[in-house]
């Protein structure tokens, strides 16, 4: 883990759009694996999805609207630690599309500052309304989207 002269973690954070998403690959399999592994009843949907699937429909999104991808790097060793893609459609609205942080790096603020940039890239972007959604069993994400004021607003169920 890179560490400056006074031991603080060196993070440096590249952003750009959908153009970036192979970046995010090896983050993307990690999430997806650790999700495979929480989840209680859509193993199948994990173990199914594959990193192309998602990124055609991320590129659908972006075609239909605007697309941010942000990369956090350790400065040190060069290596991506954590990555954020948001997007904003036609009616304004924004949304966190996936969110990853290595473990290593988690609880050093790298997360904070991936959420930080897209909200603000929203509010630049003229966003109204600003979502979130996360996959059951990954419950312990909930205090941190508090933190960025998003809160629970509806329960969607989906047949197994």
């Amino acid at each position: 883990m890179g560490k400056s002269e006074n031991g603080e973690l060196c993070i440096f954070y590249v952003s750009g759009n959908e153009s970036l998403l192979d970046d995010v690959e090896p983050l993307w399999t990690s999430l997806n694996s650790m999700l495979l592994g929480c989840s209680a009843n859509f193993k199948q949907h994990y173990r199914n999805m594959t990193f192309q699937n998602r990124k055609r429909y991320l590129q659908k999104k972006a075609a239909a609207g605007k697309m941010r991808v942000t990369l956090a790097v350790d400065d040190t060793t060069s290596q991506r630690v954590g990555y954020c893609v948001s997007s904003l459609d036609a009616e304004k609205t924004g949304e966190i599309e996936s969110i990853f942080v290595a473990s290593a790096y988690r609880g050093k603020g790298v997360g904070d500052a991936l959420m930080k940039d897209a909200l603000a890239w929203m509010s630049a972007e003229g966003a109204e309304k600003r979502v979130v959604a996360f996959s059951a069993g990954n419950e312990q994400v909930f205090g941190f989207y508090l933190r960025h004021g998003f809160y629970p607003r509806k329960t969607v169920l989906e047949q197994v």
